[in-house]
């Protein structure tokens, strides 16, 4: 009876960990959100107990291992490229560490696995905090502008790059048969000096296209 017992704490406890972290993943409507984590985290934990049930004798780990294997699968498939970045690399280390918590349940290290807990949302909510001020403070943008071919067309934009203080490198340009050329710029600099180049480009008249 007491056995059942503690399966059972566990089990709850596992739910309301999973619970909390998947609240924030909610919030943020990340693809893997409430409802996956904290199954994630009562799978993991179920996982853990069982393989010290039915597992061979001696080596109850090689059940409960096969969960982190498992679990790359699940948070590879949130994972996914964009058109200039790569999105989903967070939630799926929340998946990962979330199915830890859970095997740290299961294995009975229920304060281990609290304080981690803790640890992980602090992560979450304070240091998203810090990742604002970063990109406010500097920011990498692609930049993409499109004109009439002129010579030194593409030297007057870098001219203005220097002026608002942003750092740039041409990636790429390209001339048409229609005498229009592109340029393609990697920029990087403050979100205010960003701000105000951007609004500069948009009033100048001689831009045929500008992606930012």
């Amino acid at each position: 009876m007491a056995v059942m017992q503690d399966f059972v704490w566990k089990l709850i406890l596992a739910v309301v960990v999973g619970g909390l972290i998947g609240a924030e993943r909610e919030y943020r409507s990340k693809s893997a959100g409430f409802r996956t984590l904290t199954l994630i985290c009562l799978g993991a934990t179920l996982f853990t107990m069982l393989s010290e049930l039915i597992g061979t004798h001696g080596a109850p780990e090689r059940i409960a291992s096969n969960v982190v294997v498992g679990i790359g699968f699940v948070g590879a498939g949130v994972i996914f490229k964009g058109d200039t970045k790569v999105s989903g690399i967070t939630t799926a280390a929340m998946i990962w560490v979330t199915a830890a918590l859970g095997m740290g349940i299961g294995a009975g290290f229920e304060v281990l696995s609290l304080i981690a807990c803790l640890l992980v949302l602090t992560v979450l909510f304070i240091f998203s905090l810090l990742e604002g001020w970063i990109d406010r403070v500097n920011q990498i943008r692609n930049y993409k502008i499109v004109c009439n071919f002129e010579n030194e067309t593409l030297h007057r934009y870098e001219n203005l790059f220097k002026e608002h203080h942003l750092k740039y490198k041409l990636s790429r340009q390209t001339k048409t048969l229609t005498d229009m050329i592109t340029g393609e710029w990697v920029v990087q600099g403050s979100l205010t000096n960003h701000r105000h180049f951007i609004r500069e480009l948009l009033k100048d008249p001689t831009v045929r296209g500008f992606e930012f």
